[in-house]
């Protein structure tokens, strides 16, 4: 069975943004770290892929990469994916319920108003009538806002992956549908060539949303960029991540005798 590697690529999408450059804005981790990942949390990660021949020294199965975005201070992506929308509909209830009450205490103030108007938060378009849903803004802690505070970016979105690894057939990536629905039901993933030992880079292509205000209104557009990143193939055989050393059955405590 192919081993799977998890990628896990952290974005400052603010500054980012700013930069328009992803240089010095990404994270990177992978669960490899233990057989000599390195980098690990920085940009300069190089992926551990071992497995190119077993103990015996059979031709082992190809490895498995799967990428999986997120933005830095976002709320987490592996809440329920109908966060937003119960986090707005619970904001308009809530206001609903106080202006009822500031009605029946004799009517509502321009203060009263403007307050609660402020608190209902705006709700963001999209960009030529494509793109994201439109629903309200919601700050880092989940409450709407009116987009002057710090806000929830939407979750990067991986749209390809090119770079010397893929055009020397290393690695061969695809995007893949999952009932998985943390990412949308998408994901984008690669097997490895792990026949052929050395370093190969790689490149991301990565697509944000910048909010901006267009003919009075909040509108998410898109922000084309990209990160490399490597994989260093390596020769060592397959082992047991708890013993260290072949393929085969975990080792089990000894067995108290029977008093």
């Amino acid at each position: 069975m192919a081993q799977q590697h998890g990628i896990i690529v952290l974005f400052d999408v603010e500054n980012a943004l700013k930069t328009r450059s992803l240089d010095g804005n990404t994270y990177w981790f992978d669960n490899m770290k233990f057989i000599g990942s390195t980098g690990v949390g920085t940009e300069q990660l190089e992926t551990i892929v071992p497995g190119t021949y077993f103990l015996d020294g059979s031709q082992a199965t190809e490895q498995v990469l799967n990428w999986l975005p997120a933005a830095l201070g976002a709320i987490p992506p592996t809440v329920p994916r109908n966060y937003l929308a119960e986090q707005e509909r619970a904001d308009d209830r809530r206001t609903l319920e106080e202006l009822a009450a500031l009605s029946g205490e004799g009517g509502v103030s321009e203060a009263d108003l403007k307050r609660l108007q402020q608190r209902v938060g705006k709700r963001a378009g999209r960009q030529s009538g494509r793109g994201l849903t439109a629903a309200k803004l919601l700050d880092v802690t989940g409450k709407t806002t009116s987009g002057a505070d710090a806000y929830n970016y939407p979750a990067p979105v991986i749209t390809d992956i090119t770079g010397p690894a893929v055009t020397e057939k290393i690695i061969y990536p695809a995007q893949y549908g999952s009932p998985d629905m943390v990412y949308d039901g998408w994901y984008w993933a690669a097997t490895v060539d792990t026949s052929r030992p050395g370093v190969y880079s790689y490149t991301v292509h990565v697509q944000l949303h910048e909010l901006v205000e267009r003919n009075d209104e909040l509108v998410w557009e898109s922000v084309d960029l990209t990160c490399t990143s490597s994989l260093k193939i390596i020769s060592d055989p397959k082992r047991n991540g708890f013993t260290g050393a072949g393929l085969g059955v975990l080792p089990l405590p000894p067995v108290p005798a029977a008093g």
